[in-house]
């Protein structure tokens, strides 16, 4: 019993030897010997390149409502989100003060013009007595001078009234066109200074047109002098699964800048008809298509290689690959377009052959050239792709 058990420990430990040399044995043997080439057939297709990136939806107006005057908020008739017509009123300031001018100077208005009304009967007698010989010179000219004073200082009362009124006329701020709140960071009773103040004003809202949507992206500096005004741009909105939009180039920046250690140009693009459900400050996806080829062979990047600045690819012949110069059209990001020296149908390797494959390649050529027919392509290694 016990020579059996022996035996059967011997056997098992004989196969699991032998099933490791077999597994290091397979590892050993080159991946060009394992496994088929891969390869792809010569095809016709359209191709497109598109220059893709990323940016921030904004809207094209958006302006901060600052008072011109200095007061206290009265009345804020909107509140975020509002909807308001160009000139509504949005907010006013408390002109309680300014009404209490206005009469005062309107009063002395009224006291001006009665004493400008009198100085001008004294003049026009003044002057018929002078120049009748009935009144010196003296008295004429300080008659001429009362009135002149008088009428300057009704002049100086009616331009100080224009003052307060154009004062009081800014107590109310009026939207500047049809547009929507986004913000309202102030309050009622909050005292806020003028745009003409040393600080330059406090915000009270801001607010923009909605329906003038564009988009600023940063666009690589390889990308951007392939770029035009006006071209147009495919826009999805990640927020809004399923939204496709279109849009036009509308500003190109002059000078690059760098965005996340990228070098690039800012790009201005304007919306064409942006849907309700599109808000500032989402993020939009675009794509800007800058060449296209419709139906023209093509071959997998892969598959094209550069040696020397010559551009090839290897097409099959029987057992052997064929080295063959090519000339090469519009590119995508998965396949090229071969405007010279393939055909449809034939078939092109997507790596470089095997040196076993290249040796046999250059042999067949060499016998088809001494029996006097045509062969296969030079021995020529395979180069960097």
């Amino acid at each position: 019993m016990k020579k059996w058990i022996v035996i059967l420990v011997i056997a098992a430990l004989g196969s699991g030897g032998w099933y490791y040399f077999s597994q290091q044995q397979s590892k050993a043997e080159p991946v060009s010997q394992r496994q088929d080439r891969g390869s792809h057939q010569v095809q016709r297709r359209s191709i497109q390149l598109n220059i893709t990136a990323a940016g921030d939806i904004s809207p094209a107006e958006q302006v901060s409502v600052i008072p011109e005057t200095s007061g206290r908020i009265k009345d804020l008739l909107v509140d975020i989100g509002d909807n308001v017509k160009k000139r509504d009123i949005l907010v006013t300031l408390d002109d309680e003060t300014l009404l209490k001018e206005r009469d005062t100077q309107c009063t002395d208005i009224d006291g001006s013009r009665l004493q400008v009304e009198r100085d001008t009967r004294n003049y026009n007698r003044s002057k018929q007595l002078f120049e009748n010989g009935l009144l010196s010179k003296e008295e004429y000219e300080n008659s001429l001078s009362t009135y002149q004073i008088s009428t300057n200082n009704l002049l100086r009362a009616e331009k100080a009234l224009a003052q307060i009124d154009e004062r009081l006329s800014k107590t109310q701020i009026l939207a500047p066109f049809d547009c929507t709140v986004l913000t309202r960071p102030v309050s009622v009773g909050q005292a806020v200074s003028g745009s003409d103040g040393a600080s330059g004003g406090t915000e009270c809202l801001t607010v923009a047109d909605l329906n003038q949507m564009v988009i600023d992206s940063h666009i690589n500096q390889a990308d951007v002098t392939r770029l035009n005004l006006g071209q147009q741009v495919d826009v999805q909105v990640e927020a809004v699964t399923g939204l496709k939009l279109t849009g036009t180039i509308e500003r190109i920046a002059p000078q690059a800048t760098l965005k996340n250690n990228i070098k690039g140009f800012s790009c201005r693009i304007f919306l064409k008809n942006p849907d309700e459900r599109v808000r500032p400050g989402m993020t939009a996806n675009i794509s800007i298509p800058i060449a296209l080829a419709d139906n023209v062979l093509s071959v997998p990047l892969s598959a094209v290689f550069t040696e020397g600045g010559e551009r090839f690819v290897y097409v099959k012949k029987g057992a052997t690959w064929e080295h063959r110069p090519v000339k090469i059209g519009v590119a995508d990001f998965s396949f090229v377009e071969i405007t010279e020296g393939i055909e449809e149908g034939e078939t092109v390797a997507l790596e470089p052959p095997s040196m076993e494959e290249i040796t046999r390649t250059a042999n067949t050529a060499r016998t088809n050239q001494m029996q006097g027919r045509p062969g296969g392509g030079g021995g020529r290694g395979p180069g960097p792709r």
